[in-house]
């Protein structure tokens, strides 16, 4: 009799608890929802949720205020969303960045694996391997036999330590067997044209910013740092295709919030963003910048931050960086 008392009492409890997340997750969002970008205004990461989050919060009935909050390689913006109330009501969108934060911070303020919540991909960032049409060089094999034959004497550009864009050179420059010294720079505009006046050997740019410059002649793509072509530069081959294993670098766009914000919010939140990157507009936006939805399910999120910490801590190791 006690055993079915107590079964009893667990069955109703389990579907209290199913109601009160459907619930949560019907009664949210009302009131705005603050959106917290852990960089500065006009990078690729404060310009695409902006363009996402304009469409999810005309689905979601409330306003989305996108707050910059850089700092600490992105750690200052990160933690303040590790700290707040699980309540749906305080987000972050960032990048690939959160992935590399472990393995050049000495000391974070919070856990990636199990302070946030993974909740949706926006995009994938995809970089293209750029040199000055003055070097000389028609493919990415070319430029590999001269940067071996001189070892030590080919740079590379970056916009900063621990960046998608210094990590995709030194995966590719290991797997490719190569020396070469990183320049980094503050910004993509003085990485580019540091680039494009010859004085910096190459550099791997997020190709919505690369593309122009590749169209007017001024920068010549010889890689893509991605699994697959790009459909923007589609004669330009990957990296793995041109013979490098394990050379390449991806890099993501996407949306978590604080650990332990209910599962229906969490759900919610992933459905109606998946939406809005499939609503027309947006995609036609994001074409724009050069950019295509890339949509993971937070269970394939999740998986990915957690394979991410892991090789990004063997690139820094093979680099022979220190955390800061």
């Amino acid at each position: 009799m006690f055993a079915r008392i107590c079964t009893a009492v667990a069955i109703m409890a389990a579907a209290q608890a199913g109601v009160f997340a459907q619930s949560a997750g019907d009664a949210w969002p009302s009131k705005p929802i603050r959106a917290i970008v852990p960089l500065g205004a006009g990078s690729a990461t404060d310009i695409v949720p902006r363009i996402v989050f304009e469409q999810l919060s005309n689905q979601l009935g409330q306003p989305i205020i996108v707050e910059n909050r850089p700092g600490a390689g992105t750690t200052i913006g990160t933690n303040a969303v590790a700290k707040a109330d699980p309540d749906g009501y305080t987000l972050l969108a960032t990048s690939s960045a959160y992935s590399v934060a472990p393995s050049i911070q000495a000391n974070l303020n919070y856990d990636p694996l199990n302070d946030l919540s993974p909740i949706i991909t926006f995009v994938g960032l995809p970089n293209v391997f750029v040199i000055s049409p003055d070097k000389g060089f028609k493919t990415i094999q070319e430029f590999v036999a001269a940067a071996r034959a001189k070892p030590g004497s080919i740079t590379f550009a970056s916009v900063g330590v621990g960046s998608g864009t210094h990590f995709n050179a030194e995966r590719f420059r290991h797997a490719a067997k190569f020396e070469a010294v990183h320049v980094p720079f503050k910004g993509g505009p003085e990485a580019l044209t540091e680039v494009m006046t010859g004085r910096v050997d190459f550099y791997f740019c997020p190709i919505n910013t690369a593309l122009p410059f590749i169209r007017e002649g001024k920068l010549v793509a010889l890689a893509m740092g991605t699994r697959t072509r790009s459909s923007l530069l589609p004669n330009v081959p990957t990296t793995i295709e041109a013979g490098y294993v394990n050379s390449n670098y991806e890099i993501w766009l996407g949306l978590l919030a604080p650990a332990k914000t209910p599962r229906a919010i969490i759900e919610k939140l992933h459905r109606e963003t998946a939406k809005a990157l499939l609503n027309p507009s947006v995609k036609e936006k994001l074409a724009k910048t050069g950019l295509e939805p890339l949509i993971m399910s937070t269970g394939e999120f999740a998986a990915r931050i957690k394979s991410e910490i892991g090789e990004n801590a063997a690139i820094v190791k093979a680099a022979g960086a220190n955390p800061n």
